[in-house]
Parts: structure tokens; sequence; C-alpha cells
């Protein structure tokens, strides 16, 4: 079958008969249609970022601050690039197939292995839950005395009604919902810089690469296996994915209403390539903001916390910033670790559905989902159990999840009969096992650690 010749370029980018001629204004204008298009774009990655500033990173960020200063900055660094790439696989495989990681790999997997492999990530999604639910009730008790139990089901309740945002409103006003959060968290958890800055010459110092001791080395791996979330990897797939079909059928309209037949053979070329440009741009910004953040953290540790104790636990850290930086300061960081525990359990929530729907093909309502998995959490806010105790276990499993998201991820994205021309590159897949190789060693030495310390 002969290929369609060239779309004429008139028929697409002309000016309308007796229009202006083209020239600089002209292009100018299409420069600007074209940024503004990118920008309605963004958004997937912001929703998968929460993952990196979840209450399961507030005590580590400032527990490095406290006890190092600023020796590990060159850690978080090094954690937000590998962020960036593993993320942008993540988000390229769903804006090229059009599919999720799970639904990926279940094209790949007998009903069996199927079940086996939803049941370890049901148990991660689960585990991540529990953390975030875990980070929304310290907050609400830290802010306004609540007990934890109660403050778990109000926690739960709240993302409930953010659920019901995504499931009424659609995708992309949960994403404006949940990136709003991130701005809410972010000036929260960044607040106090403003008050008493960090030493520029030390900030910069702690970007060369070294380390203080055994105790600075497990830090240092703690927060770097704790870098990439499983949830993450397997949702921003999906958000993708779901970004494309949207984009899509935005396209259709405008060319129904346009009468425009010609740029019905477009998208399979240019717009493809015009998402993955959003992607890298999204995905870039989220991680910017979120590394940003977390450096935030660590560098208000730095600066006013030196030497303290107790900052290995969120009540411990709360208290320290009170008595350093004052009770307003204080309150903005109980805000932000609020909004921190909200987004990110709601979006945890969302991941686990979307996991089921991948794997196992069946759809179930977000808010019975919901519903489900927060049961677990509550019950053991209710025994009394430790919250700090519990945040490190959540982390544990977490960690045995790992190898199960990347490795899937990095083999998948190198498929030509995949991916075609959009597959990793030779230069992007050794970097892309690099990456997960360091992040599963370090997780597997992590729970080494943690079991034998």
């Amino acid at each position: 079958m002969p290929r369609p010749g060239p779309v004429p370029a008139t028929s697409v980018s002309g000016p309308p008969p007796g229009g202006p001629p083209r020239g600089g204004g002209a292009r100018g204008r299409g420069h600007g249609v074209r940024a503004a298009r990118l920008v309605t774009l963004l958004g997937p990655a912001f929703v998968a970022a929460i993952a990196y500033v979840d209450p399961g990173n507030v005590a580590a960020n400032l527990t490095a601050g406290a006890r190092f200063g600023y020796l590990l900055v060159w850690v978080l660094v090094a954690a937000n690039v590998m962020a960036v790439l593993v993320q942008y696989l993540s988000a390229k495989l769903g804006v090229v197939t059009g599919r999720s990681l799970p639904e990926v790999l279940a094209d790949r997997m007998s009903r069996r292995g199927r079940v086996a492999y939803w049941v370890q990530a049901e148990v991660v999604a689960m585990a991540t839950d529990l953390a975030e639910v875990i980070g929304g009730a310290i907050a609400l008790h830290l802010l306004f005395g609540v007990p934890l139990v109660l403050g778990g089901v109000i926690t739960g309740v709240v993302s409930m009604l953010v659920l019901t945002v995504q499931q009424r409103r659609g995708q992309r006003v949960f994403e404006s919902v949940v990136t709003s959060m991130l701005v809410v968290l972010t000036i929260g958890f960044c607040a106090g810089l403003f008050f008493a800055p960090p030493d520029p010459g030390a900030v910069l110092q702690g970007l060369v690469p070294r380390l203080d001791g055994p105790e600075s080395v497990l830090l240092a791996a703690s927060m770097l296996g704790a870098t990439v979330m499983p949830h993450a990897i397997y949702l921003h797939s999906s958000l993708a994915r779901d970004r494309v079909r949207h984009d899509a059928r935005v396209r259709e309209a405008r060319r129904l209403a346009r009468g425009d037949v010609a740029a019905a053979g477009e998208p399979q070329v240019t717009t493809i390539r015009r998402l993955l440009t959003a992607t890298r741009w999204d995905v870039v910004a989220a991680l910017v903001v979120a590394g940003g953040v977390n450096i935030a953290m660590l560098l208000l540790a730095a600066a006013n916390l030196p030497g303290r104790t107790g900052t290995d636990s969120i009540e411990g850290a709360h208290a320290a910033i009170a008595e350093s930086l004052g009770p307003v300061v204080a309150v903005l960081f109980g805000v932000g670790l609020l909004a921190s525990g909200l987004a990110s359990t709601s979006v945890g929530a969302y991941a686990g559905a979307e996991i089921m729907a991948g794997l196992l093909r069946v759809r179930v309502s977000l808010l019975t989902r919901r519903l489900v998995t927060l049961v677990p959490a509550i019950v053991l806010l209710a025994t009394g159990i430790s919250p700090t105790w519990m945040l490190v276990i959540s982390q544990v499993v977490l960690s045995f999840g790992i190898p199960f998201a990347m490795i899937p991820l990095v083999r998948v994205t190198r498929d030509a009969g995949l991916l075609g021309e959009h597959r990793n590159a030779l230069g992007t897949q050794v970097a892309a096992w690099v990456v997960a190789g360091v992040i599963v060693a370090l997780n597997v030495a992590l729970l080494w650690l943690t079991f034998t310390a």
C-alpha cells in the first residue's frame, strides 16, 4: 500500500485567504500557541511527584540535616536525577503504547503470574497507604491535638472527597487539586528558610559527594534507596496513558469543529512526539519542585537544628522546629505535612486501583478501594503502636516492591516491538540499568541493615 504524501502546508498552517502574510509576528504567535498547548499538557508528573514528598521522607531529610549539616545535600540531588529518568520512562511507556505498565505486564503473564504479581503490588500499595494515613493523622494531632485514630479517619474521609473529584470531574481536575496540595506543602515545608536562610557556601560544599562515618552511610543509603516508590512507577504510566486519550479526544473535537479532514492522519507522527516533549518538561518541572522541597527540609534542619536529637520522628522534628524557629514556622510545617498526607494517600489509592485494573482487568470504585485500604491503617493506629515504627515497617515493605517495578520498566521500554522508534536508546538503557541496579542494591542493603541492626 503506498504511503500517503505529505499534507500541504496551507491545509494545516497556512494563513486564511486574505489573511496576513507569514512573518516574524506569525512565527511569534505560532510559538506562543505551541507554548500554551505545552502548558496544557503538563500535570501527570506533578501527581506522581507527590510520592517523593510524602510523610515518609520528612523525618529522613530533617534527620540528615540535624545530624550531618549540609554534608548529604548531594545525596538528594543524585536521588532526584535518578527519579527523573525513572519517571520519564514510565510516562513514555504510557504515551507511546497507550497502556499502563500493569497492562503491559499482564499481557506477558499467565493468569497465575498476574495474580501473584498483583498480590505483591497490592501489599506495597497498602504499605504506602499506611505511611500516608499515618502522616495525615500525625499532622492533625500536631496542629489540633486530634487523636491519631480520629486523625486517620479524617485523613481517609478527605481523601475520599479528593477521589470523588477524580471520578466526577475527570483526571484534569484531579491533577489540579493534587497540584494545589503540592503547592501548599511546598510553602509549608520551605517557609522556614525565609525566617532562617542557610549558608550559601555550605550548601555549595554539600554538593560535593562525601560521607562521614557509618551512620552517614546508612542515612545516605536510606535517602537514595527510598528515592523511587513502586506505586509512582505504576501510576505515572496510567496517568500518561489517560492524558494521551484525553488529548486525542480534544484534537478530534477540534478537527471536527474546523472540518479539517487532513489533520485526521496526524496523531501517530506528530502527536506522540509532541506529547513526549511535554512529558519531558512535565517530569523535569515536577521533580525539580519535589526535589527542591526535600532539599529545603534538609537545609532547614542543617541551618537551625544542628545536633538536636529526636528529629528521627516527625513529632520530634516538629517540636525541634517550634523550639528553634517559633510557633509560626511550626504551624506552617504542620500544614505542609497535612497537605502531604492528604495528597499522597489520595494518589496512593488511585495507584492501587490502576494496578488492580491493569493486572486483573477488574476495575472497582475508587471510593470502595479507598475504604478497603483505609481499614488496616486505622486498625494499626488503634493498637497504639509507635507511628514512627509503623513508618519504618512501611518503608521496608516498599523496599521489597522496588525490583518488581523497576526491572520490568527498564526491560519493556527497550522493546522495539512495543515502543518502536521510541524505545530506549543504548545510552538511555545503560543509564536506566545503572539506576535500577543502584536503587535495588540500596534497598536490599537497607533491608539487611533493618533486620540486623
